[in-house]
């Protein structure tokens, strides 16, 4: 099961002091030769900012990871250990706002089903009534899609429209399929409060289920057994949990959902008014068909409308579902004091070509829309700051005769 690389801001290199303490140590002059007027071969060259390019962007709104931006500039193949070749320089200094990949696959490797933090695919099995309804959903979408298919058959439709819904039918079920089996961000047990929540707050709230740290906005999911962070709420018809982790992929299947509704209901509403020849009459049998169907797509079609303005309602405001029920019931909605969560938090910064496609999302800072931080995440970073850097090399001292100072207090 891979995992989805995350990425992270980067802390600022060394600081000039650093460096320049470096290049005091080799013994140089400014002009490339030693103190006593030797020649010398040139150092370590200094690190200088390199000019830094626009933004990768897509449609001039979405700034995107470049790979290319993320080496700064330094090949850390680069071996040059004997003495062969000149050493490199040090990399690009990162700049503000940038931020590096943390691409390490920290899910669990065991091809077990289940929710718990040991299990490898993320599935809801303890829920019979969401299993039930969850296999309800394609079969129903699966029906759609035989109806059209016989109508294109028989010619009731053109074959063009039958491939654009049969299309959208199968994206709606990739979206489902999606949702249904991935983490919607169930928080570890090892999960701590970020650097920005331990300066911001004196205490924090910890789960009295699972006992681990609760992070802002999450809630404890009696089906899943875990706590969710930004929870919305638990779908029977997805079998999970809708959370920061998965609402893209909820939000895709009620788009591509009410899509197919909306389309199945012009087609037979375009028949039912305007049909007056015998051509574009629907066979007998694939009449009964098409009723059932059309009372499954007006459902469908109010249902979702229904859901997709709750959820961009939640998406406005910031506060999920749970939350604005508890809100409405004690009447505290007007003391909110949520922002907006951004599209990026949502759809990731990969760019507009992956927001129609269920691939799971690349989020500017993971940490930040999760909620929590990962000790194990931090000593990477912390390993990425310190060995990700040239060392340079050590310049042998003239003389191994230790000081007249020191030689005098050592015993005979």
């Amino acid at each position: 099961m891979s995992s989805v690389a995350h990425s992270h801001r980067g802390h600022p290199p060394a600081m000039d002091g650093d460096r320049s303490y470096v290049s005091a140590r080799t013994g140089y002059t400014g002009n490339g030769s030693r103190a006593d007027g030797s020649l010398a071969p040139q150092p370590l060259a200094q690190p200088q900012p390199a000019p830094v390019p626009p933004f990768y962007r897509i449609c001039g709104c979405i700034e995107c990871y470049n790979p290319k931006r993320e080496v700064l500039e330094y090949d850390y193949t680069y071996d040059d250990v004997n003495g062969n070749k000149p050493p490199q320089g040090y990399p690009r200094i990162r700049e503000r706002g940038e931020y590096y990949i943390d691409s390490y696959n920290g899910e669990p490797w065991s091809c077990s089903f289940g929710t718990a933090e040991s299990n490898g695919i993320w599935f809801n099995s303890s829920d019979q009534a969401g299993s039930i309804m969850s296999a309800l959903v394609w079969l129903l979408l699966l029906y759609s899609s035989v109806t059209v298919t016989l109508l294109t058959i028989t010619e009731g439709i053109p074959v063009s429209l039958g491939m654009v819904y049969n299309m959208l039918c199968a994206m709606a079920l990739a979206c489902h399929a999606k949702t249904s089996l991935t983490d919607p961000g169930s928080v570890p047990l090892a999960a701590i409060p970020s650097e920005r929540q331990r300066l911001m707050k004196d205490s924090h709230s910890m789960c009295g289920q699972c006992q681990t740290f609760k992070p802002p906005l999450s809630h404890h999911c009696r089906i899943c057994n875990r706590c969710i962070s930004k929870m919305d709420h638990h779908c029977p018809w997805m079998n999970n949990c809708v959370g920061a982790n998965n609402l893209k992929h909820f939000l895709l299947f009620l788009l591509y959902t009410w899509t197919c509704a909306a389309f199945a209901l012009s087609l037979f509403g375009w028949n039912y008014f305007f049909c007056a020849d015998d051509d574009c009459m629907f066979h007998p049998i694939v009449v009964h068909l098409v009723r059932f169907m059309t009372l499954l797509c007006v459902g469908a079609f109010l249902f979702t409308s229904s859901m997709l303005m709750n959820v961009c309602y939640g998406l406005m405001t910031g506060i999920g579902t749970i939350d604005r029920l508890k809100k409405k019931a004690t009447n505290t909605m007007g003391q909110s004091d949520e922002e907006p969560i951004p599209l990026k938090d949502v759809f990731g910064i990969q760019g507009w070509h992956t927001w129609p496609l269920p691939v799971d999302p690349i989020f500017e800072d993971f940490d930040v829309v999760m909620g929590y931080c990962m000790p194990q995440r931090l000593d990477r970073e912390r390993q990425f700051m310190e060995y990700k850097r040239p060392i340079p090399e050590v310049q042998a001292a003239g003389s191994m005769e230790l000081p007249k100072c020191i030689n005098d207090l050592l015993p005979v």
